[in-house]
């Protein structure tokens, strides 16, 4: 853990340099301008201020039925620091934490069982990644039931029982050694005396705010998970860079939609803007381009070759609307496509921007081209029997082949043919 401790050092290091005092303890205020801190040996230190920003974060939340012992059902803090790899591990959630934890301990070599209440994984985040990153970890040897309603889990000696009825309601058990319960996190704003200053949580535990994120109290603001909307790192600190350069008279602005979601599993999966399911609930005349990571020469070259990159644009502007993918190093490919929605760019001009090669962002110009009157180049996939779609090809094929850019291959078990260039 030694890059950890160079890292918390840094931290101070840049703290001091920037002349930022740091108080370690529980705060709750006493009234708007004033903060009562208690520290480690349980004294009280009082802060007086004009200006509170509140990122007290969240931690993590479980379902009726379901008690974290911390010991052998265990929450993403627990599971961390495991003495041991596990046997068997059950996952409750087939959300984000719970798939990257659990295709962690799966390449360890635990027997991961995942159980998840809705018919898909990783809701928000577009389905067509759901569904290649279950065919994914499932060859990898992960364990899924979808659809499974969870009403307990319990401990006995050194395993633990879980208990779900499925979507026909027959009840089924599952056992392991340690039980990751991974349904989600729920805003820690308890115990900060919100009530001394007149703010009111809601439901959810999250703290209203408005377009400046300035709560009901002048003067207080609220930050990150205490907050509605996805509980990212990276969201949290454009909310922070954005209130204090409110704080000091500047006009910052976030779009919420160019905040890209990751899933850090191997291969990654990152999706940014709108989702295919969201464009079709809003009617949207849309269209799709997408080009899988398998026709790509670097992918085939580090034999990482799962995954695809899909885009969405306006059928009408050609402006891009959302860019999902799955494939290896998509956590930064992302970013390219976080640049083309914030500047509003279309398919056809990241489609027309130079790619180095060969790269895993190749993909991304890819796909861009299919979105652009299905114009990709290095690619085209069609069945052997469907004899329009040889024929449409045919012409360019025997060019390329004649010049030869191209190869040809056969690949998978769907019948299918690949023309991909190297």
């Amino acid at each position: 853990m030694m890059w950890l401790r160079r890292l918390v050092r840094g931290l101070s290091i840049w703290w001091k340099k920037n002349k930022i005092t740091v108080i370690s303890g529980h705060a709750s205020f006493k009234d708007k301008e004033t903060i009562s801190v208690t520290v480690a040996d349980r004294t009280q230190q009082t802060v007086n201020t004009e200006r509170v920003i509140i990122a007290t974060g969240s931690k993590p939340s479980s379902i009726p039925g379901v008690v974290c012992d911390k010991k052998r059902i265990i929450t993403s803090t627990e599971a961390l620091s495991l003495e041991s790899v596990p046997e068997k591990l059950i996952v409750i959630g087939g959300g984000v934490i719970g798939l990257e934890l659990g295709s962690v301990y799966a390449r360890l070599g635990t027997e991961v069982q995942v159980v998840e209440f809705l018919d898909r994984l990783i809701p928000g985040m577009d389905f067509s990644l759901a569904k290649e990153v279950q065919r994914i970890l499932k060859k990898q040897g992960m364990k899924f039931f979808l659809s499974h309603a969870v009403q307990s889990a319990t401990v006995s000696a050194k395993k633990v029982k879980v208990s779900a009825v499925n979507n026909k309601g027959v009840d089924v058990e599952f056992n392991g050694d340690y039980c990751l319960v991974a349904v989600g996190r729920k805003p820690y704003t308890e115990n900060l005396g919100l009530e001394n200053i007149g703010v009111t949580p809601d439901k959810q535990g999250r703290i209203p705010v408005n377009e400046n994120l300035e709560t009901a109290v002048p003067g207080i603001y609220a930050i990150g998970d205490v907050v509605a909307g996805s509980m990212l790192a990276h969201k949290a600190e454009e909310e922070g860079t954005f209130v204090a350069e409110k704080m000091a008279g500047q006009k910052p602005h976030i779009n919420y939609k160019a905040i890209p979601g990751v899933l850090y599993t191997w291969p990654e999966a990152a999706g940014v803007g709108f989702t295919e399911d969201e464009l079709k609930a809003e009617k949207y005349n849309y269209k799709a381009g997408s080009f899988p990571f398998k026709a790509l020469g670097r992918a085939r070259a580090s034999m990482d070759t799962d995954g695809f990159v899909k885009v969405l644009a306006d059928r009408e502007t050609d402006e891009i609307l959302g860019i999902h993918m799955v494939g290896a190093r998509a956590a930064d490919l992302i970013a390219e496509a976080v640049v083309a929605l914030e500047y509003r760019a279309s398919a056809e001009d990241i489609a027309r921007m130079s790619h180095a090669h060969p790269t895993y962002a190749e993909a991304i110009k890819e796909a861009m081209l299919d979105a652009t009157e299905k114009r990709s180049i290095h690619m085209w996939v069609f069945r052997k029997n469907s004899l329009k779609r040889v024929i449409a090809y045919k012409a360019k094929i025997y060019f390329l082949l004649s010049t030869n850019i191209i190869k040809i291959y056969h690949y998978g078990r769907n019948d299918k043919l690949s023309v991909s260039a190297f």
